[in-house]
């Protein structure tokens, strides 16, 4: 015959271990519920939207050369928009259109550089994109002259988004000081070597002007994420390129 003290204590011993059987069971379900949601709804939605927003940008180079093919600057941002759309916001966030690079362009870019007056549209060196000279070319002066200044480049290359919209890539950097080339002797700016600083600059400029429809990163463009430009600049990156989709 069992004693009060025996009868009074098997509930006690059964309860716990079924509690805990219980939350067990729940947390396994809210695991299984929430990698099923994950794994078969969100992550193949994101890759989704990646291959619509991303058109092949992966295949693209990532430096741009000289015109002797020396190795140039490596391309760090791109947008996607029409041309007028891309010339548009560029202005607006405060960026100037640079002179086509002639004689005339480059007597005046020495001049004010000498005698350090403003020049806002100051001609840039061509570089070369599979083979190509820029599309476009803009700048953001600092200081009384073009000694320093922001600047970048963008050739229209020949992907589409599926709106038929081209995809620019481009190359911004930071010219830092007017001195001659580590390679070629010739006058030419250098640039800073944090390539990701100019091209952060760029993007709050551009998201400034309420004109992007989306801004994101592609991580590891670069698989190289150091080495010299076409004046024998060092330059480093995280490796990221930076995207801009201009609102239609």
């Amino acid at each position: 015959m069992s004693t009060v003290s025996e009868i009074s204590t098997k509930p006690a011993d059964v309860i716990p271990h079924e509690s805990v059987r219980r939350r067990a069971g729940l947390t396994l379900a809210a695991l299984l519920g929430f990698y099923f949601v994950v794994a078969y709804l969100m992550m193949p939605a994101l890759w989704e939207h990646y291959v619509h927003a991303h058109p092949l940008l992966e295949d693209v180079p990532t430096i741009v050369y000289t015109t002797t093919g020396i190795p140039g600057d490596p391309l760090n941002v791109a947008l996607i928009g029409t041309e007028t759309e891309v010339k548009k916001i560029i202005l607006k966030a405060g960026w100037y259109p640079a002179d086509p690079l002639t004689l005339k362009s480059c007597l005046e870019i020495a001049e004010a550089t000498v005698l350090k007056r403003s020049y806002d549209e100051a001609p840039v060196s061509s570089l070369y994109y599979e083979k190509r000279k820029e599309d476009l070319a803009f700048e953001q002066p600092v200081g009384p002259d073009p000694r320093e200044r922001h600047h970048v480049r963008f050739w229209r290359t020949t992907k589409h988004d599926t709106d038929g919209r081209p995809v620019w890539i481009g190359s911004a950097t930071f010219d830092r000081r007017v001195g001659l080339s580590h390679t070629t002797g010739e006058i030419t700016h250098h640039i800073a070597a944090d390539v990701d600083a100019e091209r952060d600059h760029l993007m709050a400029n551009l998201q400034a002007t309420g004109d992007l429809e989306k801004l994101y990163s592609i991580p590891n463009f670069h698989k190289v994420k150091s080495g010299r430009n076409g004046g024998g600049d060092p330059w480093h990156t995280d490796g990221a390129l930076r995207v801009g989709i201009v609102k239609p």
